[in-house]
């Protein structure tokens, strides 16, 4: 009797210490053994956890480039080795635990090397204008070895150099870059731009100074005489058009020049701007006129307006009737020394019957001469008035009979 309540004690113990060791067991709480939370970009990344080696964990890791699932690097260990893909990249790397009762998760800094090996420029716009207003942008993005940006606050020096002036400034990386607005001096110009990190430069860069927008000029004229013969040129001009900061206009610029003549018609013609300087040349009229002129930048600026009188040229001209009054020869036509006009002076002839417009034409002198052909299948014999008009010099001739 008592050999069976000893054995049934022992059996009973023994079952305890089992059921004790096994709960003990199960009760063991899963848990992150690696204390660092910050590596360096490129570097060895190991998570390791207490090991459970009846269970079969896998770690998912994720960042912004993309996301992997990954085994143990050792049997019966519960280590992961972060792949490099992810490791070189800064940023935050998020992991969870598979095939836990309980989520177990955390994350992880990336941070970039300390030296850089690269240095990213960017510069533009590529040209502004003079007078303080305008600015260009400078960005740099100072990188390591594995394009990682570097850490914020990081200095960077920006040189730019301008005439006779150099300057350098410190700026500092903050989201990924560092910038500084390069402001236009007033003179035009270029700029020379450059930045360093530590020791790395960038390669140099330039922002082209434009002249800004020119102010009011003045406007000549020059010619080799005040004649209206139709034939001479009168070169119109302005003077050195200049912004407010007394910069010469760029080269190319677009002028207008508008002439009203006496009867209120408008002329134009244009010249683009040459150290400053616009010219444009129109023919003079072919009789007695006053030009009023006065010169454009379109919607920018504009000039005074001067006077241009032109004399007459030809004081008169005859005009002969023959063969039955169907032919006109007009001439000569005797220019301001008493010459010959110059081929090209254009000379109206017109008809009329009963004050209505019959037929008109047109022709060009020709050694200070001009004829005209009237023919009888286009105008009928009768009676007509007909009307010459040369160099702004008018005659009429009433019943003028056509055989």
């Amino acid at each position: 009797m008592f050999k069976k309540k000893f054995f049934f004690s022992i059996t009973c113990l023994f079952i305890s210490c089992v059921n004790a060791q096994y709960n003990e067991s199960n009760n063991t709480t899963l848990k992150l053994l690696s204390t660092k939370k910050e590596f360096l970009a490129g570097t060895l990344i190991q998570l390791k956890f207490n090991t459970h080696k009846s269970t079969k964990y896998k770690l998912y890791c994720a960042n912004s480039y993309g996301s992997t699932i990954i085994t143990p690097s050792k049997k019966d260990s519960l280590i992961f080795d972060i792949p490099m893909f992810l490791s070189k990249k800064k940023g935050i790397i998020n992991w969870s635990l598979i095939n836990t009762e309980k989520v177990l998760s955390g994350k992880i800094t990336i941070i970039a090397q300390n030296k850089p090996t690269f240095i990213e420029t960017y510069l533009g716009p590529p040209s502004i204008e003079a007078g303080g207003k305008d600015y260009a942008m400078i960005v740099t993005i100072p990188t390591d070895i594995l394009d990682n940006p570097l850490k914020k606050n990081t200095p960077i020096t920006i040189n730019q150099q301008f005439l006779t002036d150099t300057q350098k400034e410190k700026v500092f990386t903050k989201n990924l870059i560092a910038y500084k607005n390069i402001y236009s001096p007033t003179k035009s110009g270029r700029v020379l731009i450059s930045s360093n990190c530590f020791k790395l430069h960038s390669k140099e860069y330039d922002i082209n100074i434009m002249p800004a927008i020119p102010v009011n000029f003045n406007v000549f004229a020059k010619r080799h005489h005040k004649y209206a013969d139709g034939n001479q040129i009168t070169t119109l001009y302005t003077s050195q058009l200049k912004d407010t900061n007394d910069n010469i206009i760029s080269d190319g610029s677009f002028v207008d020049f508008f002439i009203t003549n006496s009867k209120g018609n408008v002329l134009k013609t244009s010249g683009t701007t040459i150290n400053g300087i616009a010219t444009a040349k129109i023919v003079h009229p072919d009789y007695e006129d006053q030009w009023s002129v006065k010169a454009y930048v379109i919607g920018i600026a504009e000039s005074d307006r001067i006077i241009l009188d032109y004399k007459k040229a030809i004081k008169n001209y005859i005009v002969s009737f023959t063969e039955k009054n169907r032919t006109i020869s007009i001439g000569p036509l005797q220019s301001f020394m008493g010459q010959m006009i110059p081929d090209g002076l254009k000379v109206k002839v017109s008809l009329y019957q009963n004050n209505i417009l019959i037929q008109e034409f047109i022709k060009e002198t020709q050694n200070g001469y001009v004829y005209f052909n009237l023919n009888p299948n286009i105008l009928p014999k009768g009676i007509y008035k007909i009307t010459t008009d040369a160099a702004g010099i008018y005659k009429e001739f009433k019943n003028i009979e056509l055989w």
